[in-house]
Parts: C-alpha cells; sequence; structure tokens
C-alpha cells in the first residue's frame, strides 16, 4: 500500500494548489461581483468562510478514520472483475460508470428525504465559491462512503479507479462552484463535455424546480440524457441556496439533519 500512501499525498499537493489557483482567480475575476462581499475579509465572509472551513475540517479527520479504511476494505472484497476491464481502456470504463453512478447518487440526496437532510448543509451556503465545493455534512460523507463501498464490492472497481476518480471529481467541485468569469466560448465548448460553473451554479439557484435538476459532477451529458437539465441560464445576482430557507449557523448547520418535525 506504499503506493497509495503516496498517491494520497500527490493528490492532496494538487488539489491543494488547484483549490488555490482558483480562490485567487475568482476574487480578481468574479462571474458575479455582486457576490463578492461573501467571498472576502468583511465580517460576513469570514463568517461564511470559518464555516465552510469548519466542515471541510470535520470531514478531513474523518477521511483517514472512516471513509479510507471503508473504500481499501470494499476493493480488497469486490465480488468480480473480467480479465478484459483493465489497464487505461478499464480506468476510462471505470471513471465514466462512476460518474454515471454519483449522478444517479446525487439524484437520490435530492429526492429521499432522509438523504436531503444531509444534503441540504451544502446548498444552504448562500453564495458560491471554491469553498463551497467542500462544505459538507459529516453525515453525508459517511453515508457517501458507505454507498460508494457497495457499488465497489459489487461491481469491482478496483483502489486505483476509486481513487483516480475521486481526484477528479474534487478538482471538478473546485472548479464548476467557483466563482470564476471564463471567456464566453470557452465555457460554451466546456460544456458540451464537463460540468462548468454556469451549468452547477443553476443548480445551486434558490428555486426548488433547479435546485432539483443538473445533478452531474464530471460529465455534463447525464442531464440531457435523463431529462434532468435546467433551461434557467445563470445569471449574476441570481438567489443562491434553498427555496423558504437560509444560512445558518454552524451549530445548527451540524444538527440540521437531525431535527424532528
Amino acid at each position: 500500500m506504499d503506493w497509495f500512501t503516496g498517491a494520497i499525498g500527490a493528490k492532496t499537493v494538487a488539489v491543494g494548489i488547484w483549490f488555490a489557483l482558483l480562490f485567487v482567480a475568482e476574487r480578481l475575476r468574479p462571474a458575479d461581483p455582486s457576490a463578492m462581499p461573501l467571498h472576502t475579509a468583511s465580517q460576513a465572509g469570514l463568517k461564511r468562510m470559518g464555516r465552510n472551513a469548519a466542515l471541510w475540517a470535520i470531514n478531513l479527520i474523518l477521511a483517514p478514520l472512516i471513509v479510507v479504511p471503508i473504500t481499501v476494505l470494499a476493493a480488497d472484497h469486490a465480488l468480480w472483475r473480467p480479465w478484459w476491464w483493465s489497464g487505461l481502456p478499464g480506468l476510462a470504463l471505470d471513471i465514466l460508470f462512476l460518474d454515471f453512478l454519483i449522478y444517479w447518487w446525487h439524484r437520490a440526496n435530492h429526492e429521499l428525504p432522509f438523504l436531503w437532510r444531509f444534503h441540504s448543509v451544502h446548498h444552504f451556503d448562500a453564495t458560491l465559491d471554491t469553498t463551497s465545493a467542500v462544505r459538507f455534512h459529516f453525515g453525508e460523507v459517511v453515508l457517501s462512503a458507505l454507498a460508494r463501498a457497495a457499488v465497489i464490492v459489487i461491481v469491482g472497481f478496483p483502489l486505483t479507479s476509486v481513487f483516480t476518480f475521486e481526484a477528479l471529481v474534487l478538482i471538478a467541485a473546485l472548479f464548476h462552484h467557483s466563482n470564476l468569469r471564463l471567456p464566453r466560448e470557452l465555457e460554451a465548448a466546456l460544456a458540451r463535455v464537463v460540468i462548468t460553473p454556469s451549468i452547477h451554479w443553476v443548480h445551486h439557484h434558490a428555486v426548488k424546480t433547479d435546485t432539483d435538476s443538473n445533478y452531474g459532477t464530471i460529465f455534463s451529458f447525464w442531464d440531457p440524457l435523463f431529462t434532468t437539465r435546467s433551461k434557467t441560464r445563470r445569471e449574476a445576482g441570481m438567489p443562491i441556496g434553498v427555496q423558504g430557507g437560509r444560512e445558518l449557523s454552524l451549530k445548527a448547520l451540524l444538527l440540521h439533519p437531525f431535527k424532528t418535525g
């Protein structure tokens, strides 16, 4: 498992650099300048980033204690793996299949009330930037790890494929949650293949019909294929969050999924 430890270190460095680049770039070239007070060192901005950072820190602690062991254990007990499903073609197929599955998992997090209790913590953020991409309730992270483990065992995904996919998911999420303004032609070209900020921001629009759409994570063709692509276009100043809801304190966010009534 020496390779795995080294790969985790390389992933951490690569994702950290990508996060830093986007964090700076979105503040120099914002797609929605009206949201900048919540992205800066203003009092409201610091409180917001503090909430997001705290949720991220909890999950960073949980990763080596729960998430990684569950994933490794599942990979060690995979039920099958055909000999022809290997090498780079096998890796590409795994990534495509895993992205297909995460589309349905994300959709389930919106359609099943129990899962939405946890996932809504991600959506309560009143705006979007790179810090939104790592803002998740620890309960959702654990549930996702268990669901992923079941899929790994049943389908037989190797640890290398799962690790590569998770790195790509982090890179993609940081990108499509960012407030970075891209040249229109470039974003239109990218959107034909991958999820871009203009697509994912609509998913965070504080209108339920839009929140319950645009579920893609890496590739952008699942939503058109399964008729969940919203026709709404991103606009500067569009309200972000949960329809009828509001941003909560860190304590309230942590307790939100366990509230009754």
